[in-house]
């Protein structure tokens, strides 16, 4: 097809976002090839992407950007060949089998612990902060809102001396330590990262904590208390039953409570069964957030869905964290990570700010009971 009629249609289609090529604004695109126009009807936000990465176009302003192709649905007007291959492969196909469980570990979670130490902070906790204290009032900081997190969490739980408590993806070990430490609890954590596992039996030599590369369908042992925090993206809705059914057998039933199961997980506002072509190349392979329903349909005949709390405006604030962190750390990181890497982690992080600005993606904290809490449970926030 010649050029212009498919640059009149990217034109058209980033006017409904407001969005302007060689525009003055800080949202507007730039574009330094006309390449650019090409790949992105082509192959839609797969092409957007790649097309950033290499250099193809840029905008100051990029969160900002594409804010606003979200806002303005700009994404639903373009599907390239990957999104119609995906969805036919996830139909087909049990993208997060078992087999299939350590892929994202090995791309992903193993890119290489400097890169995370650098972009997580203080604590290497790989999930969304919560940025407010125990009395509701803001926090300023990654690193208070990340201990505010994890200490909800545990409230949440009800944690108390002696417990048995099970991570199911435990990342490195920071929240483990945090139970293990505040509230004196026993712990078990599975990851599907050689470098995570490696790193958080370091991180809790002397503690009462065991650390695992196990896939949580080979789980068969009892705990008061379960939590897993932003791993739930990685099952898969092919696998929900599995999961929520391995959750229900690791609770041990016959404790005073009947036990508590905390998982925190991003969500869609739609029931898909895979995820954005360009994440699932670059970023988290295999992977797909779960809708509202879909979490519900799977839990429905397991367990008592105790609270459901969502706190989504707070993961755009720590990604902003994760983003000004990485941006003064490049240049102390290892070669490895070059500049067509740096332009990809700058479109993950800003591609994921947008979603959660936008509301098109959410955060949820679920605290589910086997029977129901006698009395009825009490939600801390």
């Amino acid at each position: 097809m010649p050029l212009a009629p498919l640059r009149k249609r990217v034109e058209g289609l980033l006017a409904l976002a407001d969005v302007r090529i060689g525009g003055d604004r800080p949202w507007d695109i730039q574009v330094e090839d006309d390449e650019f126009y090409v790949r992105v009807i082509a192959q839609g936000s797969l092409g957007l992407g790649e097309t950033y990465m290499d250099g193809i176009w840029h905008a100051p302003a990029l969160d900002e950007l594409l804010v606003r192709l979200l806002r303005a649905h700009v994404d639903e007007q373009v599907h390239g060949w990957a999104a119609i291959l995906d969805g036919l492969r996830a139909h087909l196909i049990n993208l997060q089998s078992h087999r299939r469980s350590f892929t994202v570990g090995e791309r992903h979670y193993d890119l290489g612990n400097d890169l995370y130490r650098a972009m997580l902070g203080k604590r290497l906790v790989y999930s969304c902060g919560y940025w407010r204290d125990r009395h509701g009032q803001p926090l300023r900081d990654l690193d208070s809102a990340q201990e505010a997190k994890l200490d909800l969490v545990c409230r949440k739980l009800g944690l108390k001396p002696g417990m048995r408590v099970l991570d199911i993806g435990s990342g490195w070990g920071e929240a483990l330590k945090f139970a293990a430490e505040r509230y004196g609890i026993v712990g078990v954590g599975i990851t599907v990262s050689h470098e995570q596992a490696e790193f958080a039996r370091d991180l809790c030599k002397g503690l009462p904590i065991e650390f695992r590369l196990q896939d949580y369908r080979d789980l068969d042992q009892r705990f008061d208390r379960i939590f897993s925090l932003g791993m739930f993206e990685h099952v898969g809705v092919k696998n929900y039953d599995s999961y929520f059914d391995v959750a229900l057998r690791c609770l041990d039933r016959d404790s005073a409570d009947g036990g508590l199961f905390l998982l925190h997980t991003i969500g869609g506002n739609r029931s898909v069964t895979h995820t954005d072509p360009w994440i699932a190349k670059y970023i988290f392979p295999n992977s797909m957030l779960p809708s509202a329903r879909q979490i519900a349909e799977h839990v429905e005949g397991r367990f008592v869905i105790e609270d459901w709390h969502n706190f989504s405006a707070d993961y755009d604030l720590t990604l902003q964290a994760w983003r000004d962190n990485i941006e003064r750390a490049w240049e102390q990181l290892d070669a490895r990570y070059d500049e067509r890497f740096r332009r990809m982690w700058r479109f993950y992080l800003a591609a994921s700010m947008a979603t959660f600005r936008s509301r098109h993606a959410q955060l949820w904290q679920l605290v589910l009971s086997p029977e129901g809490v006698p009395g009825g449970y009490v939600a801390p926030r």
